[in-house]
């Protein structure tokens, strides 16, 4: 019999639709319920294609036993965390606070009125290994419910308060030295033998990669512009040639459980691989390294290929788990590819990919280069072959919800590599995607969070107006249309009115469209997905910068100001805003470039600098004009203009000086 989740449109509520659990979504149905029985509520925590998650649903939320205890003496809702992400950060505050540590399933038992006084992630059915058991939990609960209750929503009250904390405002100042502060920790935390930063698991948080090529440009000395560069070529490289990156399918895990990457968390998330699109493909232009923009490019295939709903946005996900074992839809026997290839192209294969007999994870093989092997396309034969018969033994689970901020990701890296590569389909997906999002998830200058089989969810937080705007300023870049630019604009007023402090500066997570929680988060810190606060930053910079307008500049100025204070302690976990910083010290060259008939706006496109803002017309104007008839270049750079030129090379050397 189906619970309260069966209409729900998350894929993640409806996996839980036919548990045992009386499961309620978020809601006052359920708060009422709770006051009016005198019962506290089990909050649960988490997302669809979440190994863990699905282990805990498994042996708890589908076992009978477990389900009475939570049916006759709790309240319990269920969440997803992609459509909640105000619910998720406030809770996950609450964790973190309580634990030390936080993730996904995360538990949190909390009083009708929303107020928490326990947590923790997963749960085992039975105690194991020094951790309690779900059900020895929920009946100690239970009891302490029963004999103790004010104890209780006096630890709650505590809790509240604890987390309630406001934040020492300092009167900010847009912070110099930040920069060179980040990218000392960052190479204080390299791992030179094996890439990225720190120790196992390593994620791959692109846009550490992305200030850190940024910072090599604009601030560093030679010695420290060849120490960042030499982070990013290693780091970018090993993932490349590790477990991490699917040779057969393409495209990213989620992080890698070692510190090699080669042994991934196997589910695919699409903002990891719009990420590493971005840093892949710019890490190219910094490097010129034909295996960066070889690698931005099968993510993008994998992407469109597997990704890509065919109205143009982009899915969520793709599960770690097949048929219940995590990754077995990625693993290899040797036996199996001689099957499938031959024996003697198959044994070829196998030993330029690092499968053996013996196995290199739990007796299977996945494939990597991670042996030195030379990364190439010479066995693209065999590997189409792999890939279709892969395709034959289940289908992963697919999170086909459309997620605004993701979605909005994944358009700003495809116009970043149409600018770089020159291929009109990225562009063609880019500009697709966004047309999806104003007619799916857009009313006016409203937005929303996500759309599932026709059905908008919530409306949208800060991320989804930082991150389309994002959007929008990159199409504009590549394409020149104002509407694009005058969209951003829209977008980013409609943020500012909903969303920012002006007391404290920043902006909230949730505003004036959205309901109220016990707490207001401002999300500053750039984890797995750069904060809201730090992709405003960046929006703010360049809208300031394009056309010099006051209100951008101001508002941007503000936001640094407030960042610089922000990021003190550790600049180092707020890469966006340290981009944003180092574009505002910088400001991009302004490059007009004017073709001639027959030449190529792609070409164009691809050769000129990254780092630049780009004007292109199609014909001359009185102030442009063609130069010995061929296609010319105006730039400017800090308030200096260089006399018009044909030559690129001249434009280079300007640029990347």
């Amino acid at each position: 019999m189906s619970n309260r989740l069966k209409e729900q449109s998350s894929p993640y509520l409806v996996q839980h639709a036919e548990n045992p659990v009386d499961w309620f979504p978020w809601g006052e149905e359920a708060f009422r319920k709770a006051e009016a029985e005198d019962k506290p509520i089990f909050l649960s925590i988490g997302y669809s294609t979440c190994h863990w998650c699905h282990v805990m649903a498994h042996e708890s939320f589908e076992d009978r036993k477990t389900a009475d205890i939570l049916n006759q003496y709790f309240v319990s809702i269920k969440v997803d965390r992609e459509e909640r992400p105000d619910i998720d950060s406030v809770y996950m505050s609450v964790c973190q606070e309580l634990t030390g540590s936080g993730g996904w399933p995360m538990s949190i038992f909390m009083t009708a009125q929303q107020k928490p006084f326990y947590a923790g992630t997963y749960f085992p059915p039975e105690r194991r290994a020094g951790m309690i058991g779900f059900r020895e939990l929920l009946l100690a609960i239970v009891r302490q419910w029963k004999e103790d209750k004010a104890g209780l929503l006096e630890s709650a009250e505590q809790i509240l308060s604890q987390i309630s904390q406001p934040g020492h405002k300092e009167e900010g100042v847009i912070s110099q030295g930040l920069p060179h502060r980040a990218a000392e920790l960052f190479a204080a935390g390299f791992d030179e033998r094996y890439g990225g930063f720190g120790a196992a698991p390593k994620f791959p948080t692109p846009h550490n990669l992305l200030f850190l090529i940024l910072y090599a440009r604009t601030e560093a000395d030679r010695e420290e512009a060849a120490l960042a560069l030499r982070q990013v070529r290693k780091t970018l490289e090993q993932m490349r040639r590790g477990g991490i990156f699917d040779h057969i399918g393409f495209g990213f895990s989620r992080y890698s459980t070692d510190r090699f990457y080669l042994v991934p968390h196997f589910e695919k998330m699409l903002y990891d691989n719009a990420l590493l699109i971005l840093a892949y493909a710019v890490a190219y232009k910094a490097t010129a390294d034909p295996v960066f923009l070889d690698t931005a490019e099968k993510t993008a295939e994998y992407i469109l290929r597997e990704m890509t709903a065919p109205e143009g946005g982009f899915y969520s996900a793709q599960d770690a788990d097949s048929e219940g074992v995590e990754g077995s839809y990625y693993l290899w026997e040797y036996e199996e590819i001689c099957r499938v290839l031959g024996k003697e192209r198959g044994a070829e294969f196998c030993r330029g990919f690092g499968i053996t007999e013996h196995g290199n994870f739990e007796g299977k093989n996945i494939a990597n280069l991670l042996g030195g092997g030379e990364i190439g396309d010479q066995y693209e034969k065999e590997r189409r072959q792999l890939y279709e018969y892969r395709k034959t033994r289940f289908r992963l689970h697919l999170d086909d919800k459309i997620l605004t901020a993701w979605n909005s990701l994944m358009i700003w890296a495809l116009t970043v590599l149409y600018r770089i590569s020159g291929n009109q389909q990225y562009l063609l997906a880019a500009e697709k995607a966004q047309q999806f999002i104003e007619k799916n998830l857009a009313e006016g200058d409203i937005l929303y969070v996500s759309s599932r089989k026709g059905v908008r969810s919530v409306k949208g937080f800060l991320d989804e107006y930082a991150f389309y705007a994002a959007a929008l300023i990159s199409l504009h870049d590549v394409t020149a249309k104002a509407g694009y630019l005058d969209r951003a604009q829209q977008i980013c007023r409609q943020a500012v009115e909903q969303f920012l402090d002006r007391e404290g500066g920043g902006y909230f997570l949730y505003g004036a469209e959205n309901g109220d929680l016990i707490t207001r988060p401002k999300e500053t810190y750039d984890g797995a997905v750069p904060s809201g606060n730090s992709v405003m930053a960046y929006c703010l910079v360049r809208l300031a910068q394009m056309g010099d307008r006051e209100e951008f500049r101001e508002l941007a100025e503000q936001q640094l100001a407030c960042l610089s204070a922000e990021a003190k302690e550790y600049p180092a976990g707020r890469s966006v805003f340290l981009i944003a910083l180092l574009i505002h010290r910088h400001p991009p060259e302004r490059i007009t470039a004017v073709l001639s008939e027959g030449d190529c706006l792609e070409e164009i496109l691809s050769n000129l600098p990254f780092y630049a803002e780009v004007k292109v017309l199609y014909r001359p104007t009185g102030q442009y004009r063609l130069l010995n008839g061929k296609t010319t270049y105006y730039v400017c750079r800090n308030h200096v203009c260089l006399p018009p030129t044909n030559r690129l090379s001249e434009l280079m050397d300007f640029t990347t000086s």
